[in-house]
This record gives structure tokens, sequence and C-alpha cells, in this order.
């Protein structure tokens, strides 16, 4: 009937989506590790948990992107926003000394654009590809009405094995131990709905916007070689909560860390931000990792190896702190 309302009519183009997952078949195989059964496709990814591990632990993580995909938009650049989602819940996975396994995602939009779906999807398997997970499904949503038609949103869910003997715990953390910080790309995906507020936008589709849309740096490699040379006792992601929430969290209550802001210089856009937004270094550090996407705690007989395994493995580091006893406090000294 020519006056049917069909599903397209209504916004939704199933055939559009079915060309769209033609196009991620060849992205999900360049992800593929020992492990993945079968291809995307079906209702379900299937996976078969590495042997060899006496006690094995599955440790699960889900985050997003946040508004750095306005920045995305800005730049009209979408080939390496995925990498970030991906970092985001496998920079999670291996806080924990956690392998990761597989990765799903969820992408929800207006209007369903090939080109645009696909540039995400490349992002997604490059980061899988750099932590060595694979890729075994997703999901797709065009939902016109709750998105405008250029409007975007991603989730990403991952999963990693470790034996539970391995578990990184913070629990051998003592007194006169050293913390490590590996440098970041730049914000990495947390503190763009300050950084929105004291950009322009025609700054946003400029040099500053380019700067700000780097992607997030993937640690596994890094901190699964740390883990294999037995040389880290916790590790901590820079996320939301800065310094302040989260290297608290790996590390026991009766400890506090003392950081030194001058072990290593922070880069000129955290500056830029903190003095556009008026803030004080308290805020600073608790809304933006400063230049410090992860941090691991080490005895000093093993920070020399530390840095070594660090710099072989692709990143930049420096001591940065120092435990000492306290209440679970960070203590941010200049």
């Amino acid at each position: 009937m020519s006056n049917a309302i069909t599903y397209q009519k209504a916004g939704v183009n199933i055939t559009k989506a079915t060309q769209f997952i033609d196009h991620l078949i060849p992205l999900t195989k360049s992800t593929n590790r020992p492990g993945v059964l079968g291809s995307i496709g079906g209702f379900g990814g299937f996976f078969a948990p590495p042997k060899g591990l006496r006690n094995p632990v599955l440790v699960g993580a889900t985050d997003g992107v946040g508004t750095k995909l306005l920045l995305a938009q800005y730049q009209n650049k979408f080939d390496t926003i995925g990498i970030d989602l991906v970092a985001m819940c496998v920079n999670d996975i291996v806080t924990c000394g956690a392998e990761p396994l597989f990765f799903l995602d969820y992408y929800a939009t207006g209007k369903l654009g090939i080109k645009k779906s696909v540039a995400l999807v490349k992002g997604i398997a490059k980061g899988c590809r750099e932590a060595r997970c694979a890729l075994i499904g997703g999901e797709t949503a065009e939902m016109p009405g709750l998105y405008r038609k250029d409007d975007f949103d991603l989730a990403g869910f991952s999963v990693g094995i470790v034996d539970k003997k391995k578990v990184l715990t913070g629990r051998t953390v003592t007194n006169k131990d050293l913390l490590i910080g590996i440098h970041s790309s730049g914000l990495h995906s947390n503190g763009y709905s300050l950084a929105r507020r004291v950009f322009t936008v025609k700054e946003l589709k400029g040099p500053w916007g380019k700067m700000l849309l780097k992607p997030t740096h993937i640690y596994v490699k890094t901190v699964l070689a740390l883990v294999k040379a037995s040389t880290i006792k916790a590790a901590a992601h820079i996320t939301g909560g800065g310094f302040y929430d989260n290297i608290p969290r790996v590390l026991p209550k009766n400890k506090n860390v003392v950081i030194d802001r001058a072990a290593w210089k922070v880069p000129s856009v955290f500056s830029e931000i903190k003095e556009r937004a008026r803030i004080s270094d308290r805020e600073l550090f608790r809304t933006l990792n400063c230049g410090i996407g992860m941090v691991v705690a080490v005895s000093p007989d093993n920070e020399a190896k530390a840095h070594r395994i660090i710099k072989q493995t692709g990143h930049r580091s420096a001591t940065i702190g120092r435990i000492v006893s306290g209440s679970g406090k960070v203590i941010i000294a200049s």
C-alpha cells in the first residue's frame, strides 16, 4: 500500500543496518585471538576461556566516552573515538591484573550513516587489536525521536580473566612504597563537560579540538608486562575523580598517598583549562588526569625495573609519589 507507514518511513532503515553488518565482518575478524568461536551475526558472541589457570576469575567492565563524542562531531572525525571506548573498559580491567579477552559495543544513533558508523567501528577494532582482545559482537540501534539525526552514543563492555591468586588487590602495599605515573595522551575521556565550557565551539572545531580529541592510551600491554615481571603491587586507572578518588580505591585504608606535583610536567592543555575555568588545584586534580593516565605502586627495589618495562612497552613514566601511614587520603605537595 502506497500510503502505508513502513518502519523505514518511521526512520529506521533495516536494509542499511544489514549493509552495515557486512562492513563489520572484516573489522571483527581483524581482532580475532585464541578463544574466539564463530563470527558476528548470531544472537550472542562465543568465546572459550584460555586454559592453564588454576582458579580463573572473570573480570567485567563497562564504560562510555561521555561528551568527548561532541568533539568528534565538531572535528568531523570518527575513527579514533572507538579507541577511547575500548580503552576506558580495558584499562579498568587490567588494574586487577586481568587480561582482557573480548569486547562488545553498543552504538545508538538518530540516523544510521554507513561511512560514519564504519569509521566508529574501525576505531573500536583498532583499540581491540591494541588491547589484544576480540571484538565478538555488539548492537546498533537507529532511534529517531530519541536522538537527533547526527547524534549518537557509544557504550562498551569487556570481560577479562585472571588467576585468583594473582589478582592485584593492593593489600601488600606498605609504607615507603613508591607510585609511578604512566603518562596520558591528554584528557583521555574525562572532563569534557568542563573543557566544553571553557573553549568556544570555534576553538573546538580548530587546533584545540584536534588536541582534545587525541585517543586515550591503552595500558594493557604495559600493566600485564609489569604483572608478569612481579613488579607492581597495585594499579589505578586515573579517570573520573582524578587522583583524589581513584588512587585510594586500590590501596589499604590505613595508607595515605603523597604526590609530588613537581615530579612530572603537567601538559599545557590542563593549565589552560585551569586558568580559563579559574579552578583550584584540588578541583583540577579531582577532575582531570593532569598528564598521568595510570598509577602503579612498586617497592623501591623494583622502581628502576618498572620504569624500564614501561619504556619498553611504548610509554613514558615518572616516579610521582610515595605511600605513608594515614587514612586513605591523597596529598598533593607542590
